[in-house]
């Protein structure tokens, strides 16, 4: 008899290639559980999925698990869609609200905080999002995913975290890879990498199947912005990260 995989990803706009390949590809049994980055690995965690692609900050903690894919969501530069908003540039900033929905977005905001910036901001979660419309002026924002596009153009300062992050290492940066859990055959993970490949050469087909097919952006952000190729610089770059120690555990506005 034949087992089927569960395979949990993120629900966003970068990861419609991998989601179109995945779909035409493999047997319809398969499960697919579409979700945003911090239900993704918990989904992984909990036993629902036995493949994932999970933010990379999760991974030094999975001893159950190994990375199985040439594949992964990164960026060599501008990435676009994880950026910290500001009316007050970095500098003068003095808190920081960080949208909880990537672990990776929020720990890579504090290597920059202490690395590139200079500054010790006071680290606060971001989980209603209507203090955006009001901001104080000593603060700043981590969004991530498709709502960076709904805030373009609103503040007068906006970071690239993956543009920042090259400025202060000269590499790339990887924001999320595939996992599976050990164990798992080893004829699921070609399956896996075959689907992936199928997704990133038909990229086009998939933003006209997806419910991004009316947005003008979309086709060169998926193939300028992000680099999907897990490759050796982003292997030099993601144990930099993990390397670096720092834990960013942001406060709950008490309000």
């Amino acid at each position: 008899m034949v087992i089927y995989p569960k395979i949990a990803a993120i629900s966003y706009l970068n990861t419609i290639p991998f989601i179109y390949g995945i779909k035409q590809t493999l047997p319809s049994e398969v499960g697919l559980l579409l979700t945003p980055p911090s239900q993704t690995i918990e989904n992984f965690k909990n036993g629902n999925a036995d493949i994932a692609l999970v933010s990379s900050a999760e991974v030094p903690a999975l001893r159950d698990a190994d990375i199985v894919s040439d594949y992964c969501i990164g960026c060599d530069g501008k990435v676009r869609t994880v950026v910290v908003v500001s009316n007050s540039p970095i500098e003068k900033v003095r808190r920081i609200w960080l949208d909880s929905h990537s672990r990776t977005s929020v720990q890579l905001v504090g290597y920059l905080a202490q690395h590139l910036w200079k500054i010790a901001p006071e680290f606060m979660l971001l989980d209603q999002y209507s203090i955006l419309d009001k901001p104080a002026a000593d603060d700043a924002f981590l969004l991530i995913g498709d709502k960076v596009f709904d805030a373009e153009g609103q503040f007068a300062y906006s970071y690239d975290l993956g543009e920042e992050w090259h400025r202060a290492t000269s590499l790339p940066f990887t924001f999320a890879v595939w996992v599976a859990r050990k164990g798992l055959s080893y004829e699921w993970h070609d399956r896996l990498e075959e689907a992936l490949t199928f997704g990133i050469e038909h990229t086009y087909e998939a933003i006209l199947d997806s419910r991004y097919a009316d947005r003008p952006y979309a086709y060169e952000y998926l193939t300028q912005n992000i680099d999907y190729l897990f490759d050796a610089q982003k292997h030099k770059s993601l144990k930099k990260f993990w390397d670096y120690g720092l834990k960013i555990r942001p406060k709950v506005n008490p309000g």
